[in-house]
């Protein structure tokens, strides 16, 4: 008898009907002598609706009340599951964050888990219910609800996972595993029966849509097995596991890209100590994550200075950027927000050479240029100009063979 916890997105959950095919697959897994736990997002849809509620009844809203009203879509889906489970004759219990005891920071909209309490599950589970736990939320040491940010689902499945040291943490998606890269772009994208928590972590940190990248980082951590599956299929199947002898075969296991990229460059820059720091502590303390930064070399005592942000930002960091541009006494602070992020990822770059050059190469063949470049020890990214997205795709997952099999 094993313990399983299974996660269902949004577009798992969006009807009662798709509600109903989310419960056989929950059935189907307590008929093979599992306990389950469920973790369950919002009804598609609902949680941007939710968000222009809040937008439309307050501008500067308090980010209290904010997570107060979008966290209530998870309240509707658990309920609801509960019911067709409970009808179907297994007896399901619903929980919210704040009564299993998810404990997060106090970080409204973007809070981090910090500790889960398990025995209200357990409880459960000893009683051969089925605990149906809703996603994305938590509660602070204030019992004030909090949310996890876009995706949090996602986190809230694995940190129950490692939490109750389940055998396996299931996330239902609409994609049936983590492909070589996205098949909407490239027909023969490849279906991967297994990636690493590192690949997998620098897949969707660079744009891949699968996992949220918090999710992976606890997965890696507490060494808790991931299969992503398709909720409307039971084929297919991608295993997020540690890195094995299989893997390192594998040059670049995949192509993924992040249209939501804007590029910031503040001009003639005094090259002096601290005027880095000056720039980018406003940015921290606004919450505003920057992705790539690059400075050109000092030229007559002064550089340029370019990163990158997600493009909801580009507005504030404007704002930010250039007060603090004046009181350094930098030239002007340049804004494009027609730029997207262009990936690799392979755990066997670290033992091979060439491959940043056989990226550039063929980038360059097809007259795109880069704009910047960043790498990790399994990662090479390069920005480029937003109308090339699709082709960068599909010409560097052909010169890369990713359609093969190792």
């Amino acid at each position: 008898m094993g313990l399983v916890v299974q996660k269902y997105g949004g577009t798992s959950v969006a009807n009662i009907e798709k509600i109903e095919n989310v419960a056989r697959k929950v059935i189907k897994a307590k008929n093979e002598g599992n306990d389950v736990v469920v973790v369950l997002s919002a009804m598609a849809g609902e949680t941007d609706r939710l968000i222009k509620l809040a937008q439309q009844a307050a501008e500067d809203y308090d980010t209290r009340e904010y997570d107060n009203l979008i966290s209530t879509g998870e309240q509707v889906t658990i309920s609801l599951l509960s019911l067709v489970l409970n009808r179907l004759g297994y007896p399901a219990r619903s929980f919210l964050g704040f009564q299993v005891r998810i404990l997060t920071d106090q970080d409204y909209t973007q809070a981090r888990i910090l500790g889960v309490e398990d025995q209200v599950l357990r409880k459960e589970l000893e009683k051969g219910k089925i605990a149906v736990v809703a996603g994305f939320q938590g509660v602070d040491s204030d019992n004030n609800i909090t949310t996890l940010g876009r995706g949090g689902s996602d986190t809230s499945a694995v940190a129950l996972a490692a939490a109750l040291s389940a055998d396996v943490c299931e996330i239902y998606t609409d994609v049936d595993g983590v492909y070589t890269t996205d098949p909407n772009i490239c027909s023969n994208a490849r279906l991967l029966n297994k990636i690493s928590y590192d690949e997998m972590l620098e897949m969707a940190r660079a744009g891949a849509k699968v996992l949220q990248p918090r999710s992976v980082e606890l997965a890696k951590k507490f060494e808790v097995p991931v299969y992503v599956k398709s909720s409307f299929s039971d084929e297919g199947g991608t295993l997020v596991t540690k890195e094995d002898k299989d893997m390192e075969r594998e040059v670049v296991s995949g192509v993924t890209y992040d249209r939501d990229q804007a590029k910031i460059t503040v001009v003639r820059v005094p090259d002096k100590a601290g005027v880095a720091a000056r720039l980018f502590t406003p940015l921290a303390e606004h919450n505003i994550v920057v992705d790539m930064i690059i400075q050109n070399a000092s030229l007559e005592g002064y550089t340029d200075l370019t990163f990158t942000i997600s493009k909801k930002d580009v507005k504030e960091t404007k704002r930010l950027i250039e007060e603090v541009a004046k009181e350094v006494g930098a030239a002007k602070v340049e804004v494009d927000d027609q730029v997207a992020k262009v990936s690799i990822i392979g755990v066997g770059m670290i033992s091979h050479s060439g491959v940043a050059a056989k990226m550039f190469s063929t980038l360059a063949q097809e007259g795109i240029n880069i704009m910047m470049i960043s790498t990790s020890e399994i990662k090479i990214s390069c920005v480029i100009h937003s109308k090339y997205t699709e082709l960068a795709v599909m010409v560097l997952h052909d010169a890369f063979e990713l359609e093969k099999s190792s």
